[in-house]
């Protein structure tokens, strides 16, 4: 199973300003990029449903040469939900209530399906008396075009697009230009690991458009291609890693698993002493 909200909380508090730029340009416009601070994951008691509801992300900024604060709260949304606006204003009220500053409510739609735009309103009407209307900014990514990212120079982009529509046919070069994209961003290695193990999560291909994506790859120029490939090895090499470690897991020996998988011995041996420390 994936953790949808750890990946997405992972990503968007790494590149949070980065974020904002891509999707809140009039947001960040207003704040100091010098003053953001990530509060405590806030655990709501849900009384309806009998269950804890965890808020994925909280953020304190201020606005540009001002000592006045508010909070912008990000919430992933991976799968549909009628009730979800209510719940929304449920996170709303209380985080308001805790911390008496405003907020700026922003939910990530995260779902592949369904495609029709998802409700971003709760309202309390009476005939006579407009008690409440609570929005919140919507970011639905299935109703956003890849091809519309792909010339932003923005970590995020590079990530997300992996999640937008895409055209089944459309898999494997989307896959490859995520990648393009990442080259041209020269970040860190962490960060780089980050986005394109995002990436890798989100579009697993099957034989062929593994053969269509490497194909893709060799239209690139020699350095982007070189890149990509590196990239691609850390993929491979991570997978095999994986498989030691089920296997060490499973009590194999530590010659065995090196047959197996090709490691040598020393590097079985590592990954044994991380699995203890875990």
């Amino acid at each position: 199973m994936i953790d949808h909200d750890r990946l997405f909380k992972e990503l968007i508090s790494t590149f949070f300003v980065e974020f904002l730029d891509l999707f809140l340009p009039q947001v960040v416009s207003q704040i100091d990029r010098d003053y953001i601070q990530f509060l405590p994951q806030e655990v709501f008691n849900d009384v309806t449903y009998g269950e804890k509801k965890e808020i994925d992300l909280l953020a304190q900024v201020r606005y540009q040469q001002q000592e006045t604060c508010f909070l912008i709260h990000v919430e992933n949304q991976s799968y549909t939900e009628s009730a979800f606006a209510k719940r929304m204003f449920k996170y709303f009220a209380r985080l308001y209530e805790k911390y008496d500053l405003a907020i700026y409510p922003v939910v990530v739609f995260s779902f592949d399906e369904p495609l029709r735009p998802e409700p971003q309103i709760h309202r309390v009407t009476f005939p006579d008396l407009n008690v409440l209307e609570f929005q919140f900014a919507a970011i639905q990514l299935n109703r956003l075009s890849w091809r519309d990212f792909l010339q932003q120079k923005n970590p995020v982009a590079a990530a997300l697009m992996a999640k937008m529509n895409i055209p089944t046919s459309e898999r494997p070069h989307v896959k490859a230009e995520c990648l393009r994209l990442l080259t041209t961003l020269k970040l860190d290695p962490a960060r780089m690991q980050l986005i394109s193990g995002f990436v890798d999560t989100y579009l697993k291909l099957d034989a062929a458009e593994e053969q269509a994506f490497k194909a893709a790859v060799d239209t690139m120029g020699l350095d982007e291609r070189e890149e990509v490939m590196e990239i691609v090895t850390s993929w491979e090499q991570r997978a095999i890693e994986r498989v030691a470690v089920n296997l060490l897991r499973e009590g194999m020996a530590i010659e065995a698993i090196a047959r197996v998988t090709g490691l040598s011995v020393e590097q079985v041996l590592s990954l044994q002493a991380q699995l203890a420390d875990s």
